[in-house]
């Protein structure tokens, strides 16, 4: 197998807010949600802690997420800055839960890389790294928040999720970051923090582009050449990243893989969606880069939907490791397969923390 470091995955939410035991095997999760229908994704789960080890998935970016909506806002998420605020510390009360117990180690520094690459390469009992990243800043009330995220290990922000948000606008909205998405820029910018400009609407992203000047990755995000939706980045935008030396990270969410996918109603096998079309949008982003060292994998595969919503050869997160012969069958050297799983954001990493 070959290790896959997966850019995107909200293990705290599914724990605490789907009650989800990730240490457990997902067969047995699926088991335990076998009379539930509250989620869409119930009993079709494919991410535990026991999955990924099983499929080499040895470092992950894991996600705190708490929306604050204003009245106006018809989305779901908290109604005050400070209950986010409450709910991310929750997450985070989680995350080191799981460290106790040694199921994950938290990646805060390029040495904390480095001894972890090393201890998964050689160490039967592996726990699962981490790098802690907020999606959606509404929960950061004041700059002060900021700094104590950062001091207890937050890497990576994203200023918006889905609709207006404080800082930007983000998914399916439009405007601009305004005079306080400016001071986060400045302050994230100041903490070295890595700005994810995921599901930053096309004039926040443009604007956030133009006043930021720190490390940018784009952690789950695909190409909207392929799929025509305001959620994915066109070839401008793709390209911009590029020169900024960013990563951007292959979502495998079917709605994102391809077009006309209508949710709770579209089969993945109906719509012939394989990894195939995972690897179509890898290969845009290649081609557009003119090499290998662009592109990355950010799976979001348990961001709220299962394997009703994803390529019908993903069962479980283990199947990540088929991604190589699929890239294999299309050409690509073993070199660039391994740039692509791992090594791209790695390599970010250790230039980011150096």
């Amino acid at each position: 197998m070959s290790l896959i470091f997966d850019a995107h995955l909200d293990l705290a939410m599914n724990a605490m807010e789907w009650n989800r035991d990730l240490t457990l095997p997902v067969t047995n999760i699926r088991e335990s949600e076998r009379l539930l229908n509250d989620k869409p994704d119930r009993r079709n789960g494919t991410v535990s802690l026991d999955a990924m080890r099983k499929g080499d998935v040895g470092i992950c970016v894991a996600t705190q997420i708490a929306r604050h909506v204003k009245p106006q806002n018809k989305l779901p998420g908290w109604k005050s800055a400070e209950q986010a605020w409450a709910q991310t510390q929750g997450q985070l009360a989680w995350y080191k839960s799981m460290e106790s117990k040694g199921e994950m180690t938290q990646i805060k520094t390029l040495n904390d890389l480095n001894v972890h690459i090393n201890n998964w390469n050689t160490n039967s009992n592996k726990a699962i790294g981490y790098i802690l990243s907020l999606e959606g800043a509404d929960s950061i009330i004041s700059m002060e928040h900021l700094n104590v995220a950062f001091e207890y290990g937050l890497r990576a922000i994203g200023p918006a999720h889905y609709g207006p948000g404080t800082y930007a606008y983000g998914t399916d909205s439009s405007g601009g970051i305004g005079l306080k998405g400016r001071r986060l820029l400045d302050e994230i910018e100041k903490l070295n923090l890595i700005l994810d400009v995921t599901h930053l609407c096309d004039i926040s992203f443009w604007e956030t582009i133009e006043r930021f000047s720190g490390p940018i990755w784009a952690s789950h995000s695909n190409c909207r050449s392929i799929v025509p939706n305001n959620r994915q980045f066109d070839d401008r935008q793709i390209k911009e990243l590029i020169k900024r030396n960013s990563i951007i990270g292959v979502c495998l969410d079917a709605w994102m893989i391809v077009p006309n996918w209508r949710k709770g109603i579209s089969d993945p096998k109906k719509m012939d969606l394989s990894l195939e079309k995972v690897v179509d949008h890898i290969d845009h982003i290649c081609q557009l880069s003119g090499n290998c060292d662009s592109v990355g994998i950010g799976s979001d595969l348990d961001g709220a939907f299962g394997n009703e919503q994803c390529p019908f050869d993903i069962d479980k997160i283990t199947d990540l490791q088929k991604i190589k012969f699929v890239l294999k069958e299309r050409g690509y050297s073993n070199s660039n397969i391994d740039n692509i799983l791992h090594k791209n954001f790695i390599r970010f990493l250790k230039k980011t923390w150096s």
